[in-house]
């Protein structure tokens, strides 16, 4: 079994209250402290099949203009995701299935670039409003616990294929068996290596009582098995893959500070941290009675992102 991270954006950044505040609240944590993020995504190839772990953003997505108030920045564009991976050895038409690991547009957005590929998602999400115009197989789970998770879905040869509940309702995790080692793909149970040896969750998720208790599930799993942990918007993510690092909750590393993010012209547009959503002044946002012309600084505070339902709080200058 090969695994490879599929690397799209880096040099970004994320502040403790966005990764530690989602059960005690953000005020509770230091905004100057900040967490090295990024953008990957993992490809799994069997020997016998090529298996996708998310497909980045959607391709042209402008890049975020950070400023004071930003919670997360996932850093500057690497290559668009069809690219990246043919960077790593693979062309779209060798891909044989993909699993979704969450219906967010920095995981689905590139779904529909591979012809050959069945698609995996939750259940509960194989009618998101993401995944509109998208041929999915709705997971089973019908293969029985694994090891502490209540179900799995096996999906080939050591890959399995996990409800993780909370980030979104139809959340999974991945998790690929090889040499005696757990490769725990897990999209957003954590958005950064630190919130998990803190066990802290973030201030992004649809049901927290979920949430917690997958992160809980996920600290015992790595407790009692050999596992490296790949995560989608820290760098530490693919590091740990290439290093074969183990993870150990009593021995948390050194966290590596961010580097300076380099100034940029804003275009006007504001995009979403969570899902990738363009907010575009010249369109509004017409569904939610938002007329065009509208400027993002002028919408209610109360507005949500179309997609995502997230907070304009989540947004960042384009």
């Amino acid at each position: 079994m090969i695994i490879k991270a599929v690397k799209l954006y880096e040099n970004g950044f994320m502040t403790q209250p966005f990764a530690f505040g989602g059960e005690e609240g953000m005020e509770k944590f230091d905004p100057s402290v900040k967490y090295r993020s990024s953008l990957q995504n993992y490809v799994i190839d069997t020997g016998k099949e090529v298996i996708l772990v998310d497909t980045g953003m959607p391709k042209g997505v402008p890049d975020a203009v950070p400023d004071e108030t930003t919670m997360i920045y996932m850093g500057s564009t690497i290559k668009d995701y069809v690219s990246a991976l043919k960077d790593v050895g693979y062309e779209p038409e060798q891909v044989t299935k993909i699993l979704l690991t969450h219906k967010h547009a920095d995981h689905s957005g590139e779904l529909k670039s591979f012809p050959n590929a069945k698609i995996y998602t939750s259940p509960e999400e194989a009618e998101a409003d993401e995944l509109k115009g998208i041929s999915v197989i709705p997971a089973q789970y019908q293969d029985g616990p694994y090891y502490n998770f209540d179900a799995c879905e096996k999906i080939a040869d050591g890959v399995y294929y996990l409800p993780a509940k909370g980030h979104t309702t139809g959340n999974s995790i991945v998790i690929a068996e090889d040499n005696g080692l757990f490769y725990l793909i897990h999209g957003d149970v954590t958005y950064t290596d630190e919130a998990l040896y803190e066990n802290k969750l973030s201030i992004v998720f649809e049901d927290i009582a979920a949430a917690r208790d997958t992160l809980n599930r996920v600290r015992d799993f790595v407790q009692n098995h050999p596992t490296v942990y790949l995560s989608t918007h820290t760098p530490l993510g693919y590091e740990n893959l290439e290093a074969k690092k183990v993870i150990d909750l009593n021995n948390p590393p050194e966290s590596i500070p961010p580097v300076a993010v380099e100034a940029k012209e804003s275009t006007g547009k504001y995009v979403c941290s969570i899902c990738g959503f363009v907010y575009d002044p010249a369109v509004g946002d017409p569904e939610h009675g938002i007329p065009a012309g509208t400027k993002f600084e002028d919408l209610p505070d109360d507005w949500k992102c179309p997609r995502c339902r997230q907070a304009k709080s989540n947004f960042n200058k384009a």
